[in-house]
């Protein structure tokens, strides 16, 4: 028993190892948060800047979600409800603490706050109001993760379609309990005369909460991405991961195995709704909330970008979440030529036809020719000889076509394109380091060699 013991001991890192790797991957968020606000968004217009904002607060639900939907295999389809929460929550602290403390609703931040950024009187890398907002977010974190444990508790014994209907049903109701609520109260004699208890009841109603300081800059939406990320990744590495994923795998013979399915998928809910939370936070701290803004419609968008990543892969949810923040707005103002659209049309034809010869020459299926074979590598060619010859082209055909104007068409076609080339989404359950070359290739170098005594 002394030897099998020395064995274990050898087998855990040292202090020091475990010490390093807790802390490297904190310390490199800060960092990047750091980059990114003083180093890049001194070189961005407000409308880049703002989309850069987007998309971290994006990858933030999108991972979140996937600790739900793809880690223990649950289908919920009200995810804005938890980031309306959070939003509401955050911006209702931060506007009537500012009006208790300062007796305004201004952004009393540091260099770390956007307003006060490029401000010359903000020279402290910390403020009160910073303090404030960090604190608000993180109660509207909490507040929606309580939620969460509320939603989560019918996942004990509803799952798939069933499930679905029930978050989506809490996110309507979240949303029109928002637009029952009271007008914002403003400074003066009303906030003079105001109680307690009509703060939480007064965010706007159906008109929105536009007043809330406007706190979130590039750095804490860099930060809190990669806290999310580093939170997702050693949630799924870990044991309480694999919990998840047997989950998702087999309830069943998951709860054979000793695991506690109930826990697991509560605290799936309740850790996925506090990172929704925060985002919300974010959000309604760079843009005013509306309850427009957190119905079915917005959290269909985040399923998307779950599903399209990979049910399950964190990278792929984070590059989903940047494709599609970026794709509608790429293709608001773009303009293509028809030649130039033809041209793009053949080579794809020809592109695909090319890669499924060689698909099907690889698995020995050559068979007899077939007509239909040659129809694509035609049409795709003849697109192609087209746009040489635009010269002798009709005028009709050599047309500007303002792909703003189908901007949502083309959004939808791109999704059914990339769901059909992949129906696992771009890495399906693995991460963006377990697929390609570079994979098969650690892969193999791993696996045993056999023996020659043991090759008879």
């Amino acid at each position: 028993m002394a030897g099998f013991a020395d064995k274990i001991d050898g087998l855990r890192p040292s202090a020091g190892k475990s010490a390093v790797t807790m802390v490297v991957p904190w310390l490199v968020a800060v960092g990047v948060a750091l980059v990114l606000h003083f180093g890049l968004k001194p070189h961005l217009d407000d409308y880049d800047a703002g989309l850069a904002m987007n998309i971290g607060i994006n990858i933030i639900l999108a991972v979140s979600l996937t600790i739900v939907n793809g880690f223990t295999g649950q289908f919920s389809i009200g995810h804005a409800g938890f980031l309306g929460v959070g939003g509401y929550v955050a911006g209702a602290i931060t506007y009537y603490g500012s009006l208790a403390i300062w007796g305004n609703a201004e952004t009393h931040g540091s260099v770390l706050s956007e307003r006060s950024l490029h401000a010359a009187e903000a020279v402290a890398y910390t403020a009160p109001g910073d303090w404030l907002f960090v604190g608000a977010i993180l109660a509207g974190g909490l507040v929606a993760a309580g939620l969460g444990f509320i939603v989560g508790l019918p996942s004990l014994r509803l799952k798939g379609d069933y499930l679905a209907i029930v978050t989506l049903g809490f996110g309507e109701i979240v949303r029109v309990l928002i637009q029952q609520t009271r007008g914002v109260i403003k400074p003066g004699v009303a906030w003079d005369s105001a109680h307690w208890w009509q703060l939480p009841i007064s965010v706007g109603g159906s008109l929105g909460f536009s007043a809330t300081p406007k706190y979130t800059s590039m750095f804490w939406v860099a930060l809190l991405a990669a806290v999310t990320l580093v939170v997702a990744y050693r949630i799924k590495v870990s044991t309480y991961g694999r919990a998840f994923l047997s989950i998702r795998e087999d309830e069943i013979a998951a709860e054979a195995m000793g695991v506690n399915t109930t826990k697991y998928k509560v605290q799936a809910f309740m850790i996925a709704a506090f990172f929704a939370g925060i985002a919300g936070g974010l959000y309604g701290h760079f843009k005013s909330m509306n309850p427009n803004e957190i119905g079915f419609a917005r959290s269909f968008d985040i399923v998307i970008m779950v599903v399209l990543g990979g049910l399950g892969s964190i990278s792929g949810a984070t590059l989903a979440a940047g494709i599609l923040t970026l794709l509608p707005e790429w293709l608001r103002g773009a303009e293509v030529e028809t030649t130039t659209l033809f041209a793009a049309v053949g080579a794809v034809m020809l592109t695909v036809s090319i890669v499924r010869r060689i698909q099907a020459k690889r698995k020995g299926l050559t068979g007899r020719a077939d007509r239909r074979k040659f129809i694509g590598p035609a049409v795709g060619a003849m697109l192609i000889f087209s746009t040489l010859a635009r010269g002798h082209l009709p005028a009709a055909l050599q047309t500007t076509i303002k792909l703003g104007d189908y901007r949502m068409i083309l959004y939808s076609l791109i999704l059914i394109v990339m769901m059909i080339a992949r129906p696992k989404g771009l890495f399906g359950v693995r991460e963006i380091w377990n697929v390609g070359p570079w994979a098969r290739k650690a892969r193999s170098s791993t696996k045993p060699a056999a023996s020659a005594g043991g090759a008879r």
